[in-house]
């Protein structure tokens, strides 16, 4: 397996490329402005097939990119929850942003423990609503990795103060998910890599959560 990540657009979002090396199958993780296409052309450059665009949630940040995967790879479907397919058939923020993100809907609505696959790698989902209320993470249990979106950041948590955010139910987002491999390496939609350990030893509200 390899994982390729990049930063980018107006909100310094990540972007994952996943690829089963062996069937050459590969998957994009979440899609901000400007930063997709060197993913793509990664991605086509070791002949990798993208199977899919599989969104976190539904935030501008994390679709605003989503022409230029399944442009470049007509088959490739999108993956997002029912709760947040909303935010991807009609993309709006509460910010002025330099460009336009064309609506669209899901290929598929995926939810809690959905078993997908890269190729022969399993991928469960988890759903974990606060940030937003369709928010869900991407666990690959055999590599102990996890594609977390904007529920832990390093350090951080994703923000509650827009409309349809919930504190509460972060929390027990975060309490769910610190249940898995301490030593699970988390990909997060903001920021540099970490560990579940790791951030329950330096993460005050990922302690706050495990302890409530």
């Amino acid at each position: 397996m390899q994982i390729i990540a990049n930063n980018g657009g107006v909100f310094a979002t990540n972007s994952y490329l996943v690829a089963d090396e062996i069937s050459k199958q590969a998957v994009i993780f979440d899609a901000p402005n400007d930063t997709v296409a060197p993913l793509v052309e990664h991605a086509k450059k070791n002949g990798w097939n993208v199977i899919g665009l599989w969104l976190t949630h539904g935030h501008i940040d994390h679709i605003a990119d989503h022409e230029v995967v399944t442009k470049a790879f007509p088959e490739a479907t999108v993956f997002i929850h029912e709760l947040d397919q909303h935010k991807l058939q009609n993309p709006r923020s509460v910010f002025q942003l330099p460009f336009v993100t064309k609506g669209r809907s899901a290929d598929r609505l995926i939810a809690e423990n959905d078993h997908l696959h890269i190729g022969n790698i399993p991928v469960h989902v988890y759903h974990t609503p606060g940030h937003s209320p369709g928010h869900v993470m991407f666990h690959l249990p055999d590599q102990k990795v996890l594609i977390g979106g904007d529920v832990i950041l390093m350090g951080a948590v994703g923000r509650t103060d827009f409309p349809d955010c919930s504190f509460e139910d972060l929390m027990k987002s975060i309490k769910r998910i610190m249940k898995l491999d301490p030593e699970t390496t988390l990909l997060p939609g903001h920021g540099t890599a970490s560990t579940l350990a790791h951030e329950l030893q330096t993460n005050p509200y990922v302690q706050q959560a495990v302890e409530s």
